[in-house]
């Protein structure tokens, strides 16, 4: 077989080249423009109100989406108390103890499907295990339904980020007599801890911006949170129905919600990769 020429390779590579960097001049413009649309749109409705008070009764001017702030931060609280430790101890099992169980490759193919499916498939399915029997949306519904989400994620990472710590640390350990456990906690989780931690904050990401989970579980309302056991409030289904409502100002509101959650996203993953980059380095 004849080896190709220098030129054809060269202009080969060039040719992919050129289409990965148009891609991702392509990506990165329309990301630029989405937060070019949200900040313009939705820093006009930044002020006391908006974070201090609950929606108003239409006609009335004012209000703001200060009950589905707290709403959103007590669904996301919740769900990651139920998620990061199942997500951590099920890490703990692929990377440490799972060399030796026939259920590791199971579990991790479980995880990877859980990782890919939509995210109005977890909503459903929450709410025909809870909202169906129970016979109302709950908060509880909605954390559950975010913490499924964060569980996978979390798992993948931590198998990840315990597979990059040294074997010898391990050995080092048990070899002075310590239980199996207390290396994996104090010695094991103790080197990763980073990106554990950097799992973690992505795990929140993703799932501080899932409406379509809440649709089917919490619901929303317009009052403040009282018990999470009633339809919650949270900012997602609230910018949906703001946005979908023919009036102004309400959609001034909406605009703002959405700059706020995007904001918290940008940060959480920023912190994410900061953390991430300095424990490579």
């Amino acid at each position: 077989m004849r080896p190709r020429s220098n030129l054809i390779r060269r202009t080969i590579n060039q040719t992919v080249m050129s289409i990965s960097l148009l891609t991702s001049l392509v990506g990165i413009l329309m990301l630029a423009w989405i937060l070019y649309e949200v900040i313009s749109r939705g820093a006009g409705a930044f002020n006391w109100s908006f974070f201090t008070k609950p929606p108003v009764p239409l006609g009335e001017t004012g209000g703001g989406v200060a009950n589905a702030i707290l709403g959103t931060l007590l669904l996301t609280l919740l769900a990651t108390v139920i998620g990061v430790p199942i997500g951590l101890f099920a890490g703990v099992f692929l990377a440490e103890f799972g060399h030796q169980s026939r259920l590791s490759s199971p579990v991790r193919f479980l995880c990877n499907i859980l990782m890919g499916t939509p995210s109005i498939i977890v909503g459903v399915f929450v709410y025909s295990l809870l909202v169906v029997p129970l016979g109302h949306f709950s908060g509880y519904a909605g954390a559950i339904a975010l913490a499924v989400i964060m569980i996978p994620l979390i798992a993948r990472t931590a198998e990840d980020m315990l597979n990059l710590v040294p074997d010898t640390l391990r050995e080092s350990a048990l070899a002075l007599g310590a239980p199996r456990w207390k290396v994996t906690l104090g010695v094991v989780f103790r080197a990763a801890k980073k990106g554990l931690l950097t799992g973690a904050l992505l795990a929140i990401a993703r799932v501080s911006g899932e409406t379509a989970p809440l649709l089917f579980t919490a619901l929303n309302s317009p009052y403040w949170p009282r018990s999470m056991s009633q339809p919650i409030s949270n900012l997602t289904k609230t910018i949906y129905d703001y946005a979908m409502s023919p009036y102004a100002d309400w959609h001034q509101i909406a605009w703002g919600a959405s700059f706020l959650i995007t904001v918290s996203v940008l940060l959480l993953t920023i912190s994410a990769r900061v953390i991430l980059h300095e424990r490579k380095r």
